[in-house]
């Protein structure tokens, strides 16, 4: 489904051709680190993903970038080259040094990514602002956590702590109807009162307060993005900068949210 979806950097407005690339992006832009993407090495016709002064980066996605990782070793070996990409492609490179970590003022700044078919959430939501959505109906949200923030021990956080965390984040959600607190017009111990004229005709809901989840704002999945984020933010280590969230609701559709957090 990936090859369906498309990437744009957020300085630069580059067509970045998957998401760890993507996610490069968003990182070096986070770290203040310039950089040209798609770039060619002087006198030849060969491309390198991420160029940064006189280093190159190279995106390893599949094994076609894999191989291609190794024949540009052979052909430029003395340009500095390392690859970035996942863990099982990284591995059949075999060079330590092609993996690395960004440093800014001594501090190792690193990220990981939880992507888990366990990671999902069910919930129900009405958007009276829009036509088709303006009743109540339902989707079923697989999401992908992005985690940023300053080395300890080599680690931004343990995923198994991680995992947890989002997991309980989750289950808060999970199952829940989700309305903008300016539809609600009164409550009693157990219940709210929702109320709103859509393009669908008006609606008079009395919803228990258990199964329901008040939004700041319309219930929209840029909005849930953001309110996982501020549940995430409450129980990450002080050395997570920035979570972001992918939330997608159905197939190959869906926002991300990537904000800076700060402890309080």
């Amino acid at each position: 489904m990936d090859k369906d979806l498309k990437y744009i950097s957020d300085s630069k407005k580059d067509l970045i051709k998957n998401r760890t690339g993507h996610s490069l992006s968003k990182l070096l832009d986070f770290l203040e680190i310039d950089y040209q993407y798609n770039e060619s090495i002087v006198n030849s016709n060969t491309n390198i993903d991420f160029k940064i002064g006189d280093k190159f980066i190279k995106i390893i996605d599949n094994e076609e970038d894999l191989a291609e990782f190794k024949k540009i070793n052979e052909k430029f070996p003395l340009i500095d080259l390392v690859a970035v990409g996942k863990s099982s492609f990284i591995g059949k490179i075999n060079e330590l040094e092609s993996i690395f970590f960004f440093d800014k003022q001594s501090k190792q700044i690193g990220s990981i990514f939880i992507e888990d078919p366990s990671l999902s959430f069910d919930y129900a939501h009405i958007l009276p602002l829009v036509d088709k959505c303006s009743i109540i109906h339902g989707h079923t949200s697989t999401i992908m956590i992005e985690i940023i923030g300053e080395m300890k021990d080599n680690l931004v956080i343990d995923f198994s702590e991680a995992k947890k965390i989002i997991k309980e984040a989750l289950m808060q959600i999970d199952h829940k109807f989700f309305i903008n607190t300016k539809y609600l017009k009164k409550e009693e111990d157990s219940h709210f009162f929702i109320e709103f004229d859509g393009p669908r005709g008006y609606f008079d809901l009395k919803v228990p307060k258990t199964t329901t989840y008040l939004l700041e704002g319309e219930a929209t999945v840029e909005n849930l993005s953001t309110e996982i984020i501020k549940m995430l933010s409450k129980k990450m280590p002080d050395n997570v900068q920035a979570i972001g969230v992918y939330i997608y609701e159905g197939v190959n559709k869906g926002a991300h949210i990537l904000s800076n957090i700060k402890k309080t």
